[in-house]
């Protein structure tokens, strides 16, 4: 899911708000699971050294409700509460902060109340819900994190990443679906041939169900067409254990 334009217009609205941490740390929902593919989580964005420290990228509680404020103060400003609404939730997975997560997702909420029609907003509110539903494992913000990746996906039917954060949803639900999570993943892999994240999540789903011969076909792929990909090691252990008899 392409948010590099979300992304610009995020930064000029909120210079000097966000601290640069948009800028360190421009990783979506999506790439941030896929750099834990044990857990599938949503985890906070990788420290490197070039990262700001983390009290440069901290923002304090009275920031945040000044902020949240001047939303709630304007509602209508559809603008406002997209740009908004987006930084909370990308601020809230970098820190893990659920509250912060839970004032993105009522933000973006309103945005989707002005205009329903709007993609990013659709994909942020999904991303939202999806978090939310992982962290309190609850099953109805799944239900409706699927809602809003199936109207994105009314509008970019092709988009690779919205449908694989969908048939993700259904791997790490619990109980997880691992039946209706393969067909959206595969379906993703059989538009998108180099498309390694689907493949590695399906490569999960097919472990999971015991379908080693496959998750080994899909291991080869990937690191024929990532060999980058920090999964592979895992997947490759993964796919080891299950091989090995049973002690």
């Amino acid at each position: 899911m392409d948010k590099n334009t979300v992304l610009i217009a995020v930064i000029a609205l909120l210079a000097g708000f966000i601290s640069g941490f948009l800028l360190a740390n421009n990783l979506n929902r999506s790439e941030m699971a896929a750099a834990r593919p044990q857990t599938v989580a949503p985890a906070q964005a990788p420290s490197n050294s070039n990262s700001p420290a983390p009290s440069d990228d901290t923002l304090s509680p009275d920031e945040i409700r000044s902020k949240i404020a001047q939303a709630d103060a304007d509602p209508n400003n559809f603008t406002y509460q997209k740009n908004l609404g987006i930084a909370l939730y990308r601020y809230s997975t970098m820190k893990s902060d659920t509250n912060v997560l839970s004032e993105s997702e009522r933000i973006l909420e309103r945005a989707h109340s002005i205009d329903a029609k709007d993609f990013d907003v659709m994909v942020a509110l999904g991303n939202a819900l999806f978090d939310i539903g992982f962290s309190k494992k609850d099953s109805a913000s799944f239900q409706r994190a699927r809602d809003m990746y199936q109207k994105a996906l009314a509008v970019r039917p092709d988009d690779a990443d919205v449908r694989t954060d969908l048939g993700i949803s259904y791997y790490v639900q619990d109980p997880p679906d691992y039946a209706r999570a393969a067909a959206e993943l595969q379906s993703v892999v059989n538009a998108n041939p180099k498309h390694d994240r689907s493949m590695q999540f399906l490569a999960q789903v097919y472990i999971k169900q015991n379908k080693i011969a496959e998750a080994e076909r899909l291991l080869a792929k990937i690191k024929e067409v990532a060999p980058g990909n920090d999964a592979i090691g895992d997947l490759s252990a993964q796919i080891a254990a299950a091989k090995s008899p049973s002690k």
